[in-house]
């Protein structure tokens, strides 16, 4: 899909990957809605973006995200792309999980997307098609100690991607899931952990240092244009293999 002229949602867009590619969206000529929590933060980030809109929402909540789909849909008269970006980390063995936290991070990683897509498939339907990027982890690719709740929710964001590809593709309306690597934002610092040590900020995990917010922008807009299913971060989590 050509961004130019294209209205998109971007959400969690205050910080990290989500600012990165509105950002880069704007840059390529599309109208943007930022979609956040902060109205602080998206006010100041709307003022150096051209034509971008501010939605203040919770992911977590239903009735502000269908607020949020109509008011964008009201602003721009349409909408052609949504990034479902927003998201938390949850770090614990399984055996110390908290269900309660689980459920919570469960509504922001996997239901408030779902439930956004639901929104915004009726007007892409209407319009003649669209596309959806939802972004997943590249933990849901691997088995790794102390992850599984973040990693399962991921992996089920990415089936669910998958799946509604194929339900929607006689709409014209294109679904792909995109696996960063780790990434130089703040989300190790806002990642809940129970019984697990938290990360040095300056630590790297794997062979690979870790990418910029803005790199990974550029992934997703690749995924953009060439509507390809699944975008990885890099080519050899294509062959990452679970133990």
């Amino acid at each position: 899909m050509d961004t130019r002229r294209k209205v998109a949602i971007v959400t969690g867009a205050s910080s990290g990957i989500g600012l990165a590619t509105a950002k880069l969206l704007v840059k390529k000529g599309a109208k943007v809605a930022l979609v956040s929590r902060s109205r602080e933060k998206l006010e100041r980030l709307s003022k150096k973006l051209p034509g971008s809109f501010v939605v203040v929402a919770d992911m977590t909540k239903e009735p502000e995200i269908q607020s949020m789909v109509e008011q964008v849909k009201s602003h721009f008269g349409r909408i052609d792309i949504l990034v479902n970006n927003a998201g938390q980390g949850y770090d614990a063995p399984v055996e110390k999980i908290n269900i309660k936290t689980f459920h919570q991070v469960f509504d922001l990683d996997v239901v408030g997307p779902v439930f956004a897509m639901q929104r915004v498939i009726p007007i892409m339907r209407a319009q003649g098609g669209g596309m959806i990027i939802n972004i997943s982890s590249g933990t849901a690719l691997m088995s790794l100690e102390n992850m599984s709740g973040y990693s399962s929710l991921k992996g089920a964001l990415a089936d669910i991607s998958l799946i509604a590809r194929k339900e929607l593709k006689n709409d014209k309306i294109i679904v792909n899931v995109v696996y960063p690597y780790i990434t130089l934002t703040d989300f190790e610092k806002n990642t809940i952990r129970d019984s697990v040590a938290g990360k040095g900020e300056d630590e790297e995990d794997g062979p690979f240092k870790p990418d910029t917010a803005e790199y990974v922008a550029q992934r997703i807009l690749d995924g953009i244009k060439s509507e390809e299913a699944e975008i990885y971060a890099h080519d050899w989590m294509k062959k990452i293999p679970k133990e």
